[in-house]
């Protein structure tokens, strides 16, 4: 999709008798003597993949066409048919009656040669000043800015599904893991919370990413600009730029945009992975804490109890697929040469790939999010195993005045002394605490037990039901405003 260099025949050479040129069927190739075989085509061709950027390649060249006419180039009357005609090619695509053929490579020229068959010379008037290789830079870039916007609606709409499941829940409470260990109490609220957070950092990223590539490489031509009077900031304006590349050679041959897409996608779909591992686990019979609705499971050919989370299980894997992406375009852009290089042509396959899988999740992650329950009986059934309880027990015990690191040996002894008698700490009595440590006293009491100790939560951010619901008012006022 680009400018390549190709080897051919020396100037003055006959081509074979019999043998049509390249230049009757590809105008943009006379240099060259000979058409290239049927499996040349579809070797080089990208057609397939970066069709889905006809309207990015129309409006582009629509705003480059107004700038040839305001800059003479081109005249009023060669600028309105070149207009009519890409307006008509674009209704024609989206229809589906357009024929795209392979021989044109990709759908810049497939566009251009549509537009010359349809009103002649002018539209032969339309690549003046222009490349393919800033071309298809503007097309990218334009693509991805609209995609940025759908992936951030994508997660707002998921953030509102995790706030919403989260106002169920603020009083409940449910370990905390580390290791996958239990560790300590929190509430299921900010459990739920945590991959709002997640995706609000995601959100930012994309928003960065946005910024970074709203930048107009069109009019740097093939690798050095042109000698034509392009006004380069008119176009960039005209397409919703911020600002113009000011390095032609840069500007044609930088996917840095690609890579820090591919990225952002790779880290939303991290985090889906990361909520889909844990559902996966906790609606198992082992724990039993989430109900997937039936609508996001299937059941085994073979086990008729079966009810697997499937869909979950697929935005694990998928991830794997988005990280494929990441790795393939920065082995691309690993050694290029400087300037433009058929190579880049393999940017949209994994471009479009990435973003068209963290679509595909985000929607799915919503809606399981809308039709999921937490069991909090079964939870709070066994809220009390594990000793939830011993860094509240710590540090009251720092409140007796006594080193944390003192605290810490006290409480890990009596954790191990009611394992023996297969006791809750909570069990004890007083004068067995004392046994232990004199300066435990009767209100030891209100610092055991899972739910007692999520109550005592004071840090801002800490995992309790008095910030959970600070939290979720929070979200409902940021996410409101989008």
């Amino acid at each position: 999709m680009a400018e390549a260099e190709k080897s051919g025949s020396p100037q003055g050479v006959p081509m074979t008798t019999g043998s049509p040129s390249r230049a009757e069927s590809r105008g943009w190739e006379k240099r060259l003597a000979s058409m290239p075989d049927e499996q040349t085509i579809d070797f080089v061709q990208s057609l397939s993949v970066d069709k889905r950027l006809y309207k990015y390649d129309i409006v582009g060249s629509i705003a480059h066409a107004q700038m040839l006419a305001e800059q003479k180039l081109i005249t009023r009357d060669e600028l309105k048919q070149i207009k009519d005609g890409l307006i008509e090619i674009s209704q024609e695509i989206a229809e589906g009656r357009f024929k795209f053929d392979k021989t044109y490579e990709d759908i810049h020229m497939a566009i251009e040669a549509a537009l010359v068959e349809k009103i002649g010379e002018a539209g032969k008037k339309v690549h003046t000043g222009r490349s393919r290789n800033d071309q298809v830079a503007t097309d990218i870039r334009l693509w991805m800015r609209d995609e940025v916007e759908i992936l951030q609606v994508k997660i707002t709409l998921l953030q509102k599904a995790f706030v919403k499941l989260a106002e169920k829940y603020a009083e409940d409470i449910m370990p905390g893991y580390t290791h996958l260990q239990r560790a300590q109490p929190v509430s299921i609220a900010s459990y739920i919370l945590s991959f709002t957070e997640q995706l609000e950092r995601d959100f930012i990223r994309l928003k960065n990413c946005s910024e970074l590539l709203n930048i107009c490489p069109l009019g740097s031509g093939a690798i050095a600009g042109s000698t034509l009077p392009l006004d380069r900031k008119g176009t960039a304006k005209q397409l919703g730029f911020s600002d113009i590349s000011y390095n032609s050679i840069d500007a044609v041959s930088s996917r840095d945009f690609c890579a820090e897409f591919i990225f952002d996608c790779a880290l939303i779909a991290t985090h889906l992975s990361r909520l889909a591992e844990d559902w996966i686990i906790y609606c198992s019979q082992e724990f039993g804490f989430v109900q997937i609705d039936d609508a996001y499971c299937t059941s085994s050919s073979m086990m008729p109890q079966k009810r697997n989370p499937d869909v979950l299980e697929l935005i694990r894997g998928k991830t794997g697929s988005v990280y494929g992406c990441l790795i393939a375009i920065l082995t691309i852009l690993k050694a290029q040469p400087m300037g433009y290089n058929r190579d880049l042509q393999e940017d949209k396959t994994h471009i479009f790939t990435a973003g068209d899988i963290v679509e595909a999740c985000l929607d799915m992650a919503q809606a399981i999010v809308s039709h999921t329950k937490f069991n909090t009986r079964k939870i709070s059934d066994g809220l009390d195993k594990g000793f939830l309880d011993a860094t509240c027990l710590a540090e009251y015990l720092v409140g007796k005045g006594i080193a944390f690191r003192d605290a810490h040996g006290i409480v890990g002894s009596l954790v191990a002394f009611c394992e023996q008698q297969d006791k809750k700490l909570a069990e004890f009595s007083l004068d067995q605490f004392k046994q232990h440590c004199t300066a435990i006293d009767s209100d030891v009491y209100e610092s055991l037990g899972a739910a007692k100790v999520a109550g005592k939560y004071i840090t801002e951010g800490a995992a309790g039901p008095q910030q959970a619901k600070r939290q979720i008012a929070y979200w409902n006022k940021q996410l409101a405003q989008r």
